[in-house]
């Protein structure tokens, strides 16, 4: 058994009059320790599909199982503790809280879980040991999405899950980003899934799922993906 399975998978949406299908028979496996990256347009459904492997939402119909249990069927109070101690979020837009400094944000995580990694170690690894003290109004944006990724991996989440988080970043800090969640998988073994519209990222990926319409179209397998070093993008 796959360790994410996700099964005929419907979400739909009302607004008013309008009924938008979000995710339409949506059926693809992740295995355990994959960097996968869920490709397509804007409006083609990947977002909402990262909402529900997150938690964050459920779907209408079909199953989600990770790790042999079925989150599809979680109750609202199941969901928070799969959130809380399985799942690391990474968004495009940092989600800083700004009163708190760098390091008091990463904390802010590792408080939640019980075998979360030392604040200021992961925040040395993302090369920001000499801003931990800084507030998020002091840092770049970069300096911001590292802090964010730093409070992600903070918690030492079983599955890392990140929304175009290089979408804001310039070329060289991207690539810093991307690292950093390749190392995650093929060092600390966390399953990461990245959600973007950039194509030029999908050779880094073990597992690229192209979607459209709400829809999988295709899934592809790279027995040998790329390093980032020598991606270009």
């Amino acid at each position: 058994m796959a360790y994410i399975e996700m099964k005929h998978s419907y979400k739909c949406y009302q607004t008013g009059e309008t009924h938008i299908i979000a995710n339409k028979d949506v059926t693809f496996e992740i295995e355990k320790g994959e960097l996968v990256i869920i490709l397509g347009a804007s409006g083609a459904g990947k977002s909402t599909l990262l909402n529900i492997l997150g938690g964050m939402d459920t779907n209408d119909e079909g199953e989600v199982l990770v790790d042999g249990k079925a989150i599809s069927s979680f109750s609202s109070h199941q969901r928070t503790d799969y959130r809380r101690n399985d799942v690391g979020f990474v968004f495009q837009f940092y989600n800083l809280i700004p009163n708190l400094t760098a390091k008091e944000n990463v904390e802010l995580a590792s408080e939640i879980v019980s075998d979360a990694l030392d604040p200021e170690q992961v925040l040395r690894e993302v090369g920001l040991g000499e801003r931990m003290n800084n507030f998020p109004a002091q840092l770049s944006g970069g300096e911001q999405q590292l802090v964010a990724i730093a409070r992600a991996v903070a918690k030492n989440p079983k599955i890392l899950l990140c929304d175009e988080p290089t979408g804001a970043l310039d070329y060289q800090t991207g690539k810093q980003v991307l690292k950093i969640l390749q190392d995650m998988s093929r060092k600390k073994g966390a399953t990461v899934i990245i959600v973007t519209h950039n194509a030029s990222l999908a050779p880094i990926a073990d597992r690229v799922i192209q979607m459209h319409d709400a829809q999988v179209k295709t899934v592809t397998i790279h027995k040998s993906p790329l390093d980032i070093e020598n991606l270009e993008y």
